[in-house]
């Protein structure tokens, strides 16, 4: 029996990809992670930085070399030398921006979780499609080298029948009942934060749930702080847990008949994977860009869509990305959480 090998990644080096001009809504600490891996690893250009705060978006285009700061998203949007948004706001605010800068004529890409609820998702989606601009989730592990092997070894069958998913995805806050996460107004909680990584992981893997079991507690402000969750796809099963109140160790692994696949932690990001079958073992070392500097390729991603005349990514088709959000949609109604104005 010959020893089992890893297939190599199809992704594109991301500096292949043409530049556009990218304009920042709302500076904060993802925005500064992507600026930065954007500006290292790929031939994107930030050209503006938007806020409420002219204050707080000079700041920002101070610390990360931004060309031009704004002190309002409108003219953020509405700039002639700006191709594509990048909302990266709080959850509560993604649907009005994003709709704010597609109705600009700007292609968008929206930090995940792409808006509060489904219902917010199909309404970006439709307003997209209608105006004929590219919308993007922005779960930076589906355009990951990695994600592409992987999916490659689920397309060759190398794993046999997929019966099991796990992944984790937990860490340590401070209870603030100000703070983003603990704020049900601005749709706080670790299921649009964290949870969405392990939720997004099985519908990669499985696709849609036939069923959706999910337990957990809540927050004294009325978000959720811990979730274990089962989601069924025919005979196969993800068993997947996220929660504010620990540090997890953030792993997920894909078993099957054939063997199974182990991602270290942080498996959202790039990650060890680790191939186990009957033949034998393989380990595929992470890739050479790391840490959150994995951001630049889904930028080079949406670029290259846009350069190819695309309006949504075949690596993660909107219609999934709404999906993805009605199955937490229904896991938020079995533990009763509801965010202000839904």
């Amino acid at each position: 029996m010959s020893e089992p090998t890893l297939p190599a990644a199809r992704t594109a080096n991301p500096l292949q990809a043409p530049p556009l001009r990218w304009g920042v809504l709302a500076p904060g600490r993802i925005a500064g992670a992507f600026v930065d891996a954007v500006s290292r690893y790929t031939r994107q250009r930030v050209v503006a930085v938007g806020s409420r705060s002219a204050e707080r978006a000079q700041a920002f285009a101070a610390a990360h070399g931004v060309e031009r700061a704004v002190g309002s998203y409108e003219e953020l949007v509405g700039a002639q030398d700006v191709d594509v948004i990048y909302v990266a706001s709080p959850h509560s605010e993604h649907a009005a921006q994003a709709l704010l800068a597609i109705a600009a004529g700007k292609h968008v890409l929206i930090e995940k979780a792409f808006t509060r609820n489904a219902a917010e998702a199909a309404q970006v989606v439709a307003a997209a499609r209608a105006q004929g601009v590219l919308a993007m989730e922005a779960m930076w592990t589906r355009f990951l080298p990695q994600t592409d092997v992987i999916g490659q070894l689920l397309a060759d069958g190398v794993l046999g029948e997929v019966t099991t998913v796990l992944a984790d995805h937990g860490q340590s806050f401070e209870p603030d009942p100000q703070g983003r996460l603990f704020n049900p107004a601005l749709a706080g909680g670790a299921l649009l934060d964290l949870g969405i990584y392990p939720i997004s992981f099985a519908s990669f893997v499985l696709g849609a749930p036939d069923t959706v079991v999910a337990t957990g507690s809540i927050t004294d402000t009325g978000v959720d702080a811990q979730v274990s969750l089962t989601l069924a796809t025919g005979s196969a099963q993800a068993c997947l847990n996220t929660t504010l109140l620990a540090r997890t160790p953030t792993t997920a692994s894909i078993s099957g008949s054939a063997g199974y696949l182990e991602l270290s932690g942080p498996f959202y990001g790039p990650a060890r994977l680790t191939l186990d079958t009957a033949a034998g073992r393989v380990v595929r070392d992470p890739d050479p860009i790391t840490g959150h500097h994995g951001l630049c390729f889904e930028a080079a991603h949406l670029a290259q869509l846009v350069a190819d005349g695309a309006t949504e990514s075949p690596l993660l088709p909107l219609d999934e990305t709404v999906r993805i959000l009605a199955t937490i949609d229904e896991i938020r109604r079995q533990l009763g959480v509801v965010y202000p104005g839904e």
